[in-house]
């Protein structure tokens, strides 16, 4: 989970008010109201079509409404989209590297793009901070899909912006390499950033956000924290049953938590 709340009163990092999105007649977005809190991490739940990517691509500037209003960081999403390029940094559902260069290579050109001082320096804070040090010096294409996907959030990083968007970060992981990012993203949420998460995994949302919101026909349907998401339902009866293994809990225990060092190698 994320670290300390905002401060009582503090204006919301993300906020958005009646955002409409239509494709022809298609009607994507019908009116989305969401606020997510410096800090914290929201996952954002809905099925196939309910238009997350939409939302989410709003969000980052790379898309403009049809109506409502959206601010990131204190900064208009439609009057001021350099202040909102500034302060957030979107990946997708696939990891956006460079496979010829290394991974050191890679976070020292987008340190270069951001115009930062002492790229250099900056690639291997985040190397260490990801636990990639010992492969930086590595051609990507030699990386394992979690590894990928950890040096895909290290570049994300880059500058500090202060609000992260992660479209279905874990798509395509397996176990191992899921549970590696999302150990990456509880890290961020801990030093302060404010993560935006959209997931199919409802496992993930469980473990990792502070609030959950569902997008269902273009609305937000749902926005409150786990708690209160199940209180939505009729009170649980106590029922005494075998439980029996999920299967990923029996693919863990076959093959066992070899660590990154040992089960990363090309």
């Amino acid at each position: 989970m994320s670290a300390a709340p905002a401060p009582v009163n503090a204006p919301p990092a993300i906020h958005l008010r009646g955002v409409e999105k239509s494709y022809g007649k298609l009607a994507v977005l019908r009116g989305v109201d969401l606020d997510v809190a410096g800090g914290s991490i929201v996952a954002l739940l809905g099925s196939n079509g309910a238009g997350k990517t939409t939302l989410v691509r709003i969000v980052s500037t790379l898309l403009t409404a049809d109506a409502g209003t959206a601010t990131v960081h204190g900064f208009d999403v439609s009057s001021q989209p350099g202040g909102v390029r500034e302060s957030i940094s979107l990946t997708g559902q696939f990891a956006a590297v460079d496979e010829i260069l290394t991974g050191r290579e890679n976070l020292v050109m987008i340190a270069r793009l951001r115009h930062l001082d002492g790229p250099g320096t900056v690639a291997d804070g985040l190397l260490e901070r990801f636990s990639l040090t010992d492969a930086g010096s590595r051609a990507v294409s030699t990386y394992s899909g979690g590894m990928r996907r950890r040096l895909d959030l290290a570049m994300s990083l880059v500058g500090d912006p202060p609000v992260i968007v992660l479209d279905e970060p874990t798509t395509g992981l397996d176990p191992h390499a899921r549970i590696e990012v999302w150990e990456a993203i509880e890290a961020l949420a801990k030093r302060g950033t404010t993560v935006l998460l959209t997931t199919q995994h409802l496992e993930e949302a469980e473990r990792l956000a502070d609030r959950i919101a569902i997008l269902h026909h273009g609305r937000i349907v749902v926005d409150g924290t786990l708690a209160e998401v199940k209180r939505l339902l009729p009170a649980a009866t106590v029922e005494y049953v075998e439980k029996q293994p999920t299967l990923e809990e029996v693919f863990l225990a076959i093959v066992g938590d070899t660590g990154p060092s040992q089960r990363e190698q090309p």
